[in-house]
């Protein structure tokens, strides 16, 4: 299902949701959007928004219900770990709540027409937690270690649970991805853009946390990729969506300091004991196996490309 159907797509301010409007509106897709009402409109040609706050659930129903959409895509989430230890309320608003509230709909929806009602959760890599294996696959329990992903794994579970009842409810769990538009709390792009500053001679020192926690980082592109192939397979299921290749934070920072011409990276960064998070996985590396073999996926951009894309948009910025 592509050309002619409508689809609702929450978080469509967000690098992932931004990608994923514009991919839908070159499939022919009719697509609605849900903008947070307290962040700036997204511009996103082709696509119509509808300005609300998906913890209104009511309001949520509502509106999915009138517009009754083909594909649900919900991205929405309050995505920072450091934020969801100061908020861990509404993160479990936003990330566990709110989205079951809109599985919940969706399964109305379904009875009320009488016919198919496609979701796609956006999960994370964090409801494994402290994995004791790596890389991780869908069979990996589910124990997470932090708020955010305490709230992804119970919205993760319940699209289980909703699938049981006949939802086409499909779930990628999602390892670390970036791209230019990646906000610039987020520590990939902190070093990327610190790393131009200080070529361009307007920064001197980088600051960070734990510079050996490991992470598979992929091109954001390529997981919205994902995203749609899982949400448009015959069947629903959970899908790990990864590259299998596992980086320390301080490999980032040696190959973004390199595309930038700095030779002398180690003189320049400071770890500040107090950015190390309260429990911080220390490997999250993925095997997506499953979406190779099931939905033909696979990643286009390695990591030395993708650190090597992230730097030089920074310098041309």
């Amino acid at each position: 299902m592509a050309r002619g159907c409508r689809a609702f797509v929450t978080g469509v301010g967000g690098q992932d949701g931004g990608y994923l409007a514009e991919r839908l509106v070159a499939d022919g897709v009719e697509v609605h959007a849900l903008a947070h009402e307290a962040e700036p409109l997204p511009d996103v040609p082709g696509v119509e928004l509808h300005v609300g706050d998906l913890t209104r659930t009511d309001d949520v129903r509502r509106l999915v219900l009138d517009l009754a959409p083909d594909e649900i895509y919900n991205l929405a989430a309050l995505s920072s770990v450091a934020r969801s230890w100061e908020e861990p309320d509404l993160t479990a608003a936003v990330n566990g709540g709110a989205a079951v509230a809109l599985l919940d709909t969706a399964y109305r929806l379904q009875e009320r027409s009488g016919r198919q009602v496609r979701v796609l959760q956006a999960s994370s890599a964090e409801i494994f937690g402290q994995p004791d294996r790596s890389p991780q696959d869908e069979s990996t329990p589910v124990r997470p270690v932090n708020p955010y992903g305490a709230a992804k794994a119970f919205a993760h579970l319940m699209c289980r649970v909703y699938r049981h009842r006949g939802l086409h409810a499909a779930a990628v769990i999602l390892y670390n991805h970036e791209s230019p538009r990646r906000p610039p709390q987020f520590v990939t792009r902190k070093i990327t853009s610190t790393a131009a500053a200080i070529a361009r001679g307007e920064a001197d020192r980088l600051v960070l946390g734990n510079l050996d926690a490991r992470r598979d980082w992929g091109w954001a592109p390529d997981y919205v990729d994902a995203m749609v192939r899982a949400a448009r397979a015959e069947q629903p299921d959970d899908y790990v969506v990864a590259t299998g290749d596992g980086h320390s934070v301080r490999d980032f920072v040696v190959a973004a300091f390199a595309r930038a011409g700095i030779d002398d990276w180690e003189r320049r960064v400071e770890v500040d004991p107090a950015l190390v998070r309260p429990a911080d996985a220390t490997e999250l590396v993925g095997d997506a196996t499953k979406a190779r073999r099931d939905l033909g996926w696979a990643p286009t951009v390695g990591f030395d490309e993708l650190v090597a894309r992230l730097v030089d948009a920074e310098l041309s910025r």
